[in-house]
């Protein structure tokens, strides 16, 4: 694909990740739209960036999903999807110190599996449908995770990535027909504020001690990450590992 002539729909751009993929993005395509239910981000993103047009949307609201991704292809061919909104959560199957509930509580499983897989399902029908309606050659990139291999402590995070993994797989081969590609980046760890809300510094120096590189990975490697797989056309249905070398 020519990057400079992509309009990019960038879910999740107002957290620590989607900032430096937009910086990176900014001045090699056409265009960048952020989805985001954060909307208090916004003025801030607008102001550091002016040419970025944002879009509220609760992606895990599949009625909402596809009345903002309607209103979007209004304005504008999105020729580049990337679903990287999500939230990382870890909680054991079982937890002997948790005296009045030793079962992974079942509210956190749903809420972690709609954050980061029934929002991405959503957002990538609604996005597809309008690709194949307007014949566009796109692409769909899907930030899944080193933890889908399966990681303890994350069941519920480890099992919807490891589907996030299937779904690139699967809509490479549904879509290739319409010329329309699909991969996705499985990061390890990266030092951005939700891994370390979501995993204690011991657990961090931990996973770093034991990846290779001796250090977590840094948002604008995986900026680089995406803008490879936009311009490799014959990258498709494959997980691209930016983890370090780590391996659980």
């Amino acid at each position: 694909m020519k990057t400079s002539e992509q309009i990019v729909l960038l879910t999740g751009g107002a957290g620590a990740v989607g900032h430096h993929l937009i910086k990176a993005l900014l001045p090699k395509v056409s265009k960048v739209l952020v989805l985001d239910r954060d909307a208090r981000a916004f003025d801030g993103i607008v102001a550091e960036y002016p040419d970025v047009s944002c879009y509220e949307c609760d992606l895990t609201h599949y009625e909402e999903v596809c009345e903002t991704i309607a209103a979007i292809y209004e304005d504008y061919q999105v020729s580049v999807l990337i679903n990287n909104a999500g939230t990382i959560h870890s909680e054991p199957l079982i937890n002997l110190l948790d005296a009045d509930n030793k079962k992974h509580r079942v509210e956190n499983w749903r809420t972690t599996i709609d954050n980061n897989l029934n929002s991405m399902f959503y957002v990538t029908s609604c996005v597809a449908e309008k690709m194949v309606e307007s014949r566009i050659q796109g692409l769909i990139i899907n930030v899944s995770s080193i933890s889908a291999c399966g990681n303890a402590g994350q069941s519920a995070y480890g099992a919807a990535k490891a589907a996030v993994n299937s779904l690139t797989a699967t809509w490479s081969k549904e879509l290739g027909m319409f010329g329309i590609r699909s991969a996705a980046i499985a990061p390890g760890f990266l030092d951005t504020k939700s891994t370390h809300t979501a995993l204690t510094e011991q657990t961090l120096r931990k996973w770093q001690k034991q990846t290779p590189l001796g250090r977590l990975g840094k948002p604008e490697e995986m900026a680089g990450a995406v803008l490879f797989l936009i311009e490799n056309d014959f990258y498709n249905g494959r997980i691209l590992e930016l983890d370090g070398g780590l391996k659980f």
